[in-house]
């Protein structure tokens, strides 16, 4: 108990940056232990189960060798539980969540995890990992831990002991006597998210996500309604009555080239409600294109964003497809079903794929050319986590140079991922962000780099048969400090940008709601080309089409239609937001948990 309300306090002590950006009173962290405490004493009473049992045959048998068994297991327990908080504070500037199985993907990779942090909060950590193991340790060896050698058996006090310490474990498991066995959603109070989350117990959550991660892969967590009702109405909002695309380009085979920006918010996008002067060089385009103005991130994570975009298939909460080898395959293909109408096809990425298991997607998914780090010149200027950006969009311009058209590109940004190495002095210091100017510089030069990247390009011959499509890969905090569950933090600009757009649409702005997973559709009903594999993708430039955007929340479902919108999270069983007139409530409900339903038992049975 002694090691959860220490690393409670070092996680606190770690961000009460935060504290103060979102004005969180401090009477709120000494409650949250208290709060913290049944989760806590029902993760201990998990934790003791072993040590409980050697004890028990310690009233049956003495031997020493059973007391190094107790020793040995608490001091791995502390390790692991040590790790997990420790990875916690790692994750959470950028994930804002408690630590996951989706997250443990990544633990293969140490490598990557360390290019993507900053140095020295890379040794920071380890700092805090190695100095609490060692103290914990010590104290438990110095304090705690005793040889036990019990006394000739007595078998009435031994079994009062066995039947009183077993309905103490018992009770702590389940987290006491009521009805309703405890959850996660007993340690949230706060209207605060930072705080709820400190305040779970982050073994257990860890615990509880690997055990739904196996448990679905029989059962769907999601199962809401009869799988045939659900079925139907999402076959319902997907339906397309009549084919009226408008069509905004001026050819019927242009060139294709997506630039996936990494972690750009809706935020950093004054006509997207963002603070001016951030990205001034996006604003320019916008007078050369179509800006979406309600437009969505499928999920928070990069691999997330790869299925979206190139599989039109939406992200799932718990885990991400792109982490099963043996369920990718199943996935329809933007790429492959543009190279059978004659397309050649690429994808630059400055940093390594292996990260989040994007390099076995992007393989499966058909690209002719891969390029990331290692597969350039070793001079080209390069941070922690990959080469900047400027480079990289360069090397991709010179290498369509080469190209016969018709193409289709792809280009994955770096440089607005932390540690926001970027070459350029910082020109944002905003007082209110300033846990996020590292972030808000970083885009500033990424956008820099967009400027420079078009002026080059419109002196290229195949520039005026290109569409351009510049979108984020997910949203990041910024100074609004939106909570990560909310639509305003999953917001996300997308814009078409090229002289293929017919001029009348230049300059628009699209107000549908849209996501990610409508990409693929919407290009190829522009092409006249059969979007029928891409059965979650949905043509945004057909007026007829039912309008909505569906996101994960890591453990539930997002959804945003024009009539409301709401966000339900199944680890508490609580909708975490709701705006929806009453007399709508149950409508609305029902086609965002059907949709999530659907998919996840689909992403099951790939």
């Amino acid at each position: 108990m002694l090691v959860f309300a220490v690393s409670r306090m070092v996680f606190y002590i770690y961000y009460s940056g935060i504290l103060t950006i979102e004005s969180i009173d401090i009477s709120d962290v000494f409650i949250s232990f208290w709060y913290a405490l049944p989760l806590d004493i029902a993760t201990a009473s998990y934790i003791l189960v072993l040590p409980f049992i050697v004890l028990t045959i310690q009233t049956y048998w003495n031997t020493k060798w059973l007391n190094y068994i107790n020793l040995c297991y608490t001091i791995f327990v502390l390790f692991v539980y040590i790790s997990i908080t420790t990875a916690e504070i790692g994750i959470y500037d950028e994930w804002k969540t408690k630590l996951h199985f989706k997250a443990l993907n990544y633990i293969s990779h140490p490598a990557e995890i360390y290019n993507s942090s900053e140095t020295s909060v890379f040794f920071v950590l380890m700092a805090i990992l190695l100095i609490q193991i060692g103290v914990g340790i010590w104290f438990y060896r110095r304090w705690i831990y005793e040889r036990i050698m019990v006394a000739p058996h007595n078998q009435i006090l031994s079994s009062l002991f066995f039947v009183f310490a077993s309905i103490l474990l018992f009770v702590g498991i389940r987290g006491g006597v009521s009805e309703i066995p405890i959850t996660q959603s007993s340690s949230y109070f706060s209207k605060h998210n930072f705080i709820n989350l400190a305040s779970v117990n982050s073994g257990y959550s860890l615990l509880i996500s690997t055990i739904e991660n196996y448990k679905f892969k029989d059962t769907n967590p999601f199962g809401f309604y009869d799988y045939n009702i659900a079925k139907k109405r999402v076959q319902k909002l997907h339906e397309v009555v009549t084919d009226t695309t408008i069509k905004i380009l001026n050819t019927h085979k242009p060139n294709i080239v997506i630039l996936l920006l990494e972690s750009w918010s809706a935020d950093l996008i004054e006509s997207l409600g963002g603070k001016s002067g951030i990205t001034p060089q996006f604003r320019e385009l916008e007078k050369e294109g179509i800006l979406f103005t309600n437009f969505y991130a499928s999920g928070n994570r990069s691999e997330q964003a790869m299925s979206a975009v190139f599989a039109g298939f939406p992200s799932t909460p718990i885990t991400a497809i792109t982490h099963s080898l043996d369920k990718i395959n199943g996935l329809p293909s933007l790429t492959k079903t543009l190279e059978k109408e004659g397309y050649s096809s690429s994808f630059f990425f400055g940093g390594e794929l292996m990260y989040g298991g994007i390099n076995s997607f992007i393989s499966v998914n058909g690209f002719d050319l891969i390029k990331e780090i290692r597969d350039f010149d070793s001079s080209l200027p390069r941070g922690k986590l990959g080469i900047h950006d400027e480079f990289i969009l360069n090397e991709q311009l010179n290498y369509l140079d080469t190209q016969k058209q018709p193409f289709f590109s792809a280009l994955f940004t770096v440089s607005t991922h932390s540690p926001y190495d970027q070459p350029m002095d910082d020109v944002i210091s905003w007082a209110e962000s300033k846990n996020q100017n590292g972030y808000l510089n970083s885009a500033y030069y990424t956008d820099k780099c967009l400027g420079k990247y078009f002026k080059k390009a419109k002196k290229q011959s195949w520039y005026s048969n290109t569409l351009f499509i510049i979108v984020a890969d997910h949203s990041h905090n910024t100074y609004n400090n939106w909570p990560v569950y909310t639509k305003e933090y999953r917001s996300i600009p997308m814009l078409l940008v090229g002289d293929v757009i017919v001029d009348e649409f230049k300059g628009s702005k699209i107000d549908r709601i849209g996501s990610q997973t409508d990409i693929a559709n919407t290009i190829l009903s522009q092409l006249d080309i059969n979007s029928d594999d891409f059965f979650w993708s949905r043509n945004l430039f057909n007026p007829t089409t039912p309008e909505f955007a569906f996101f994960e929340t890591g453990e539930g479902v997002g959804w945003v239609s024009p009539k409301g919108y709401f966000v339900y999270n199944r680890t508490i069983n609580e909708y975490q937001e709701m705006q929806i007139e009453p007399q709508l409530k149950d409508s609305i409900v029902m086609d965002g948990s059907s949709y999530l339903q659907v998919l996840f038992q689909q992403f099951m049975e790939y």
